[in-house]
């Protein structure tokens, strides 16, 4: 019978190294899979680790994917790092988007005088949806001891449904041929450019803001602090008289609102009108994408990098050498489960034990 025993002391250059590992693994496991599938592994490789990166225009593809990925990861990292298991980030990025979108509907005459000026709203408004969103949950959690991870999953469904009801209902495009979508949003609420001609916007530089700014929360703040030692200590946290509801409440705050940024800036950014196409899973990759990176802000945005090679590598395979879409998320899975069994193996060893079988 086998058996896992803990290793006294586990390896740290593994423990960093591990990441690494997976992502070998995932690569020959991907050799090996295309290869199954009857198709050349140069090329099903090149799709994914190199087209996504070759031109300018393929690395501003990537930051349009890769922007949500760090937001949502950064606030998932904080609850993660906090004990809060917040699984339902796809649904406060859906619900950021809605309201976003609706700030961005309003514009026209009566809002001239903003000008630009309602870009900030628009994504205030993403942060505000997120935050609410998120806070049911919360609140849910505080009062009632509902476990997070249900309530938040659910929640995506109604976030969904939701989007749905308004596309297909009240916000409807009259003049959309029937279309389940909202009217495109005007110029003036568009989230601007960097480059002219490709679609990587100001998303970007927010993002790198929000990765140094969530660094220092954690590792330079007293709140940071506080949050991991009731997250790997409760009981130790307790006795420093660190309060377990304001934790939960902030963490799950924060995540809420960096996912309704994201969804805003998705909204007013490359999508530009709501439609019912909005939930794309950012929430549920961003899970890998935060655990991946290590919990770390930094690393965040190497995985979220990984992780949006996946995404153009699988539209890339599915439209040059056949393959079915659904490879993406073959990939991700992948990903996980390698690290998950680097992780496993580096912290225990396997044992054989021979008392059940001999009796």
């Amino acid at each position: 019978m086998l058996r896992l025993e803990a290793r006294p002391q586990p390896s740290k250059a593994l423990s960093i190294a591990s990441p690494l590992i997976a992502l070998a693994i995932t690569v020959v496991v991907g050799v090996l899979l295309f290869a199954l599938l009857g198709k050349d592994p140069v090329k099903g490789l090149q799709a994914f680790f190199v087209e996504p990166v070759k031109s300018g225009y393929a690395l501003s593809e990537l930051s349009v994917k890769a922007v949500p990925l760090v937001l949502i990861a950064l606030g998932l990292a904080v609850c993660f790092r906090s004990n809060v298991w917040n699984i339902g980030a796809e649904g406060q990025f859906v619900v950021g988007a809605l309201a976003a979108g609706w700030v961005a509907m309003q514009a026209g005459p009566g809002t001239a005088w903003l000008g630009r000026g309602i870009m900030p709203l628009i994504l205030l408004a993403g942060v505000a949806g997120g935050m609410a969103w998120a806070a049911v949950v919360a609140l849910l959690r505080d009062r009632f001891n509902a476990s997070e991870i249900l309530v938040s999953l659910m929640l995506v469904y109604v976030a969904d449904m939701l989007l749905a009801y308004l596309v297909y209902g009240p916000w409807k495009d009259p003049q959309g041929y029937n279309f389940p979508q909202t009217i495109t949003f005007d110029a003036v609420t568009k989230i601007p450019r960097l480059v002219t001609g490709l679609r990587m916007n100001i998303g970007v530089l927010i993002a790198l803001l929000a990765v140094a700014g969530l660094w220092a929360f954690l590792f330079r703040s007293y709140r940071g602090f506080a949050l991991q030692v009731g997250g790997l200590a409760p009981a130790a946290a307790r006795y420093a008289g660190f309060s377990s509801r304001r934790a939960l409440w902030t963490a799950l705050l924060i995540s809420g609102g960096l996912a309704g940024l994201a969804g805003g800036l998705e909204a007013a950014g490359p999508l530009g009108q709501l439609t019912p196409y909005v939930p794309a899973g950012y929430g549920f990759a961003a899970i890998i994408v935060a655990f991946v990176g290590r919990l770390h802000p930094v690393g965040i945005v190497f995985s979220a990098v990984l992780m949006s090679m996946f995404y153009i590598g699988g539209e890339l395979a599915q439209s040059r050498l056949g393959l079915p879409k659904a490879l993406t998320g073959v990939f991700q899975g992948l990903l996980l489960f390698a690290l998950l069994a680097c992780d496993t193996l580096i912290h225990y060893r396997i044992r054989v034990s021979t008392k059940g079988a001999a009796r």
